[in-house]
């Protein structure tokens, strides 16, 4: 807020937040449990304490299933954030970051547990060409775990297997407990937030997901909003 022009000014956090309030229900959320507020990180303004550079700005209210509170500061906002649940109960999908060899120890694939659980004597299975192999122990931070869950940034010691065999991207998921398998197609729902050109069949852009970074083709624009 501190380089509107002028400095502070309601008027510009009043059209930000317009346009904030669009792109946040136009993605699919409910706008009214979203704290958009007035910053200054540079200066600190409404960053722990209330600003007395933006004097317009009020104590704001949320409604939200699990009760109501107020914020006034980025602090307050973040700190009446819902924590996620975790989805234990789903089978295991572990999108891989990067792999290493280690002396003494061997192959380590390390990444960011999405759903379900790993640990050590699981038997994995790497998506979409990878191997099946058995884990061996599992870690975060320097320290064994029984079992790592979604959020856990984790490394795995893998048996047999070679850093050549894996790649970022590869999936590593439960073989017995309905495995990640590739897909030549799949049909997915897309928001155009913003695009310079006309989007139809034969577009080919390249797709982000999760850690997989890969080319891919629009073959057909199925419905149109």
């Amino acid at each position: 807020m501190d380089s509107t022009e002028p400095k502070f000014s309601e008027k510009r956090f009043e059209e930000i937040h317009k346009e904030i309030t669009a792109y946040v229900k136009k993605v699919g959320y409910n706008p009214t449990i979203v704290p958009i507020l007035p910053i200054s990180g540079f200066n600190g303004d409404n960053m722990l304490e209330k600003s007395d550079n933006m004097t317009w700005w009020k104590k704001k209210k949320i409604e939200r299933k699990g009760g109501s509170y107020e914020f006034e500061t980025l602090f307050d906002a973040l700190d009446n954030i819902d924590p996620p649940s975790r989805p234990m109960d789903k089978a295991l999908r572990l999108p891989l970051q990067d792999v290493y060899k280690i002396g003494g120890i061997g192959t380590v694939p390390v990444g960011r547990v999405e759903t379900g659980i790993l640990k050590p004597g699981m038997v994995v299975n790497f998506a979409p060409t990878g191997p099946t192999t058995e884990v061996k122990s599992v870690e975060m931070h320097h320290e064994a775990l029984v079992e790592a869950q979604p959020g856990d940034n984790v490394g795995f010691n893998v048996k047999n297997v070679s850093v050549k065999e894996l790649k970022r991207g590869f999936v590593a998921s439960d073989s017995k407990n309905d495995p990640a398998k590739e897909a030549a197609d799949f049909t997915a729902q897309v928001i155009v937030l913003n695009h310079p050109g006309q989007i139809q069949a034969g577009y080919s852009p390249v797709l982000d997901c999760h850690t997989a970074h890969i080319a891919c083709r629009f073959a057909e624009l199925v419905t149109k909003d």
